[in-house]
């Protein structure tokens, strides 16, 4: 009988940089916008082992987006002034290695799962988003989206990118990465921002911040549920296990939501208007940013306690995966031994 060997196999964007991880702390990148007209120009970074603030970085004016690299190597931050910039931060040395021009008012930013390219939501103006190549830094496209574009997400195997665009009518813009070019466009509540995809890429969670509500759309890009949650819903982040949605709400809480059954399980109460949130890459604990106090709550997960409050710069935005996404998941399978190497009976 011929004996089997597990193998371990991970799936297509992993195999590049699984290997060669970078030796980088689990730091949260939180950009601190600022308010009109003092507007901020800097990133608080937070050791996410120690909860202390280990560096503040000089970006553009008012970052408020921002995405670290699947490989942890580099942080995206969109600077919201009119001028429209996104800095790059080397998060080996906590500094600004280039700086892109975009769009007017950049605010939404996200990463593919390869991390070869960026897309940014231009809030103002004309209404697009600008595809940065990370190889280069520079901007490759520009595409016509929806009415004032906002919150951004890459699915897991990064075919499509939803855009929610901000207006009272309410859309999510569907881009296909293969012709960077909007497939289809989907009705949702009023005013949607933040944007999430669960990590099985089944779900897609957007927070409509005018009704209080997020929309559940599936696969086929149809609404499939609504979920009624706090005042003025901004971000939504999935658990890395995909179990659990959570939604920050402009009257100082965060929404825990089961995904299984989309029903609010808890809620918690964090900081003056909460907005950004992100979770470790073990899912343990989640931090928000409130912008009213300048302060990130550190929730942790296992018990949805707030733990320590962590205070940072003036008006914390800190819009999107501001922690490195986890590492992919490697599945063992059964294969037969290689045909040079001896069976054992």
């Amino acid at each position: 009988m011929t004996s089997r060997r597990p193998i371990a196999v991970v799936t297509g964007f992993a195999l590049a940089w699984l290997a060669d991880l970078p030796a980088v702390a689990q730091n949260a990148y939180i950009t601190n916008q600022g308010v009109y007209p003092n507007f901020s120009n800097n990133v608080t970074v937070i050791d996410t082992t120690t909860n202390k603030v280990v560096a503040t970085v000089e970006v553009g004016l008012a970052p408020a987006g921002v995405a670290v690299t699947p490989d942890g190597r580099k942080a995206y931050v969109a600077n919201r002034a009119v001028s429209g910039t996104v800095s790059v931060i080397d998060t080996a040395t906590n500094a600004v290695s280039a700086t892109i021009a975009v769009g007017s008012n950049p605010v939404g930013i996200a990463i593919t799962p390869d991390g070869s390219k960026v897309y940014v939501a231009n809030q103002a103006r004309h209404s697009t988003v600008s595809v940065i190549d990370t190889a280069t830094d520079s901007v490759s496209t520009t595409i016509d989206a929806g009415p004032t574009p906002f919150g951004v997400a890459v699915t897991p195997e990064g075919s499509k990118v939803y855009v929610a665009n901000d207006a009272l009518s309410g859309t999510v813009s569907v881009i296909d990465t293969a012709t960077n070019a909007v497939s289809a466009t989907i009705a949702v509540g009023r005013h949607p921002v933040g944007v999430a995809v669960k990590p099985d890429g089944s779900r897609v969670y957007v927070a409509n911040k005018g009704n209080g509500s997020v929309s559940v759309i599936d696969a086929t890009n149809t609404v499939v549920a609504t979920i009624n949650v706090g005042l003025a819903p901004f971000a939504v982040a999935v658990t890395p296990d995909g179990s659990t949605l959570y939604a920050t709400n402009l009257n100082n809480t965060v929404s825990v939501i089961a995904t299984a059954n989309n029903a609010v399980s808890a809620t918690i109460r964090v900081g003056n208007g909460p907005l950004g949130i992100a979770f470790t890459p073990d899912g343990s604990k989640a931090y928000v940013a409130n912008q009213f106090d300048n302060t990130v709550s550190v929730i942790a997960t296992a018990n949805n306690t707030v733990v320590t409050t962590i205070a940072v710069g003036s008006s914390p935005i800190a819009f999107g995966a501001f922690i490195r996404p986890p590492k992919p998941i490697v599945h063992l399978i059964d294969s037969p031994p290689p045909a040079n190497r001896p069976q054992h009976r």
